[in-house]
């Protein structure tokens, strides 16, 4: 099973560095000096990484070969992949363990299918298709997914209300509080004054 470990974004600097859009929660062993990656496509690698370093929280990498800004420019939207059966990182899944498992509430009742894991900038997410169809993005976090039981085939999900479609009916929209934009009328943006007298 290929697996992401990042995606090559823009050159940095003109002697071939690129910046990555890292996909693994190990860089610093995905991304070692003289560690070869696949790509896809594949006929932009494989990639030997010749430098790599950590840069304002972002990983900067030199492939070997890849010497100025138009070599680096174009590799930018090609994808860093490496071979991998399952994690070996404690609390840590690949997309691929992920999907197939069954979403279920604590009490055992089960609201759907885990169709996959989207990778956003707050946090990653799962993609569940609920029992009705409709696709829900629960926020990978503890709080939300307090536990995945891969060999037991599940994900137990402690979601807070509304965040599933099945409980969107449960929803209850509180009255406007005195004082609120909407209580006064406004549409909670202000007026239009820039604090000047006229």
């Amino acid at each position: 099973m290929q697996l992401t470990v990042a995606r090559i974004g823009r050159a940095h600097g003109l002697r071939g560095e690129v910046a990555l859009d890292t996909r693994t929660d190990n860089p610093e062993a995905r991304l070692v000096v003289g560690a070869t990656l696949d790509t896809e496509p594949a006929e932009a690698g494989p990639l030997t990484v010749e430098r790599s370093r950590l840069h304002q929280g972002r990983w900067l990498v030199t492939f070997a070969g890849v010497t100025d800004r138009t070599a680096a420019e174009r590799l930018r939207g090609v994808t860093l992949v490496v071979e991998a059966d399952a994690s070996d990182e404690e609390d840590a899944w690949y997309p691929h363990e992920l999907a197939g498992l069954r979403a279920e509430l604590g009490d055992g009742t089960v609201v759907g299918v885990v169709r996959g894991l989207e990778h956003l900038p707050a946090h990653d997410v799962l993609v569940v298709e609920e029992t009705d169809g409709s696709r829900t993005l629960v926020p990978f976090v503890h709080a939300i997914v307090p536990v995945v039981d891969v060999a037991g085939g599940r994900v137990v999900l402690d979601p807070p209300g509304g965040l599933l479609a099945r409980d969107a009916d449960l929803l209850e929209v509180a009255e406007p509080t005195p004082g609120s934009a909407d209580a006064q009328g406004g549409d909670g943006r202000g007026d239009a004054s820039d604090g000047t007298d006229d």
